[in-house]
C-alpha cells in the first residue's frame, strides 16, 4: 500500500477543505487514499457527505494538536 496523497487545507474555512479534497480526488488516481489536513471543524461534517457523493469512504477522522486528519479512500477504477 502506498502512502496517502496529502491535501493540506489548514487555515482555510468551509468549503475550501472539501473543495481541495474533491479536486485532488478528481485529478488523482482511482483507488487512492488521501489524507486531508484541516483546521476548520466543519470538515468533520462536510467530508463524509463528499465521500458519499463520490462513492468513496472515510477511513478515519482524528484530531492531532488541533488539526483534523481525515483519511479517505476512493473507489478503484473500472476493470476492463
Amino acid at each position: 500500500m502506498s502512502a496517502p496523497i496529502l491535501v493540506d487545507a489548514r487555515g482555510h474555512k468551509c468549503p475550501t477543505p472539501s473543495l481541495r479534497l474533491r479536486k485532488a480526488i478528481q485529478t488523482g488516481p482511482a483507488g487512492a487514499t488521501y489524507l486531508l489536513l484541516a483546521t476548520d471543524p466543519m470538515a468533520r461534517i462536510d467530508v463524509p457527505y463528499l465521500m458519499e457523493e463520490l462513492g468513496g469512504t472515510v477511513a478515519s477522522i482524528m484530531t492531532v494538536a488541533g488539526v483534523l486528519r481525515i483519511t479517505v479512500e476512493t473507489p478503484a477504477g473500472p476493470t476492463d
